[in-house]
């Protein structure tokens, strides 16, 4: 599965708080969901951190990636 387009609804959601609903047994995405908790940065500057990560880590992000659309 591709990943959505940068301006796909699911980034700003999972910036928002979404991302702690996922499913991962990824260090990555724990930590960064941990770290984005406690950020007081525009949830567009955390959307676009989010999609730079799974635009950097895509292939290992298999089990990640389908759940994207339904956060």
């Amino acid at each position: 599965m591709a990943l959505p387009p940068p301006n796909h609804p699911c980034w700003q959601k999972l910036a928002s708080g979404g991302i702690s609903r996922l499913k991962t047994q990824q260090l990555g995405i724990q930590l960064m969901s941990k770290r984005l908790e406690r950020s007081t940065e525009p949830v567009s500057t955390k959307a676009a951190e989010v999609h730079a990560y799974f635009v950097k880590w895509e292939r290992t992000l298999g089990n990640e990636i389908p759940q994207l659309t339904t956060i």
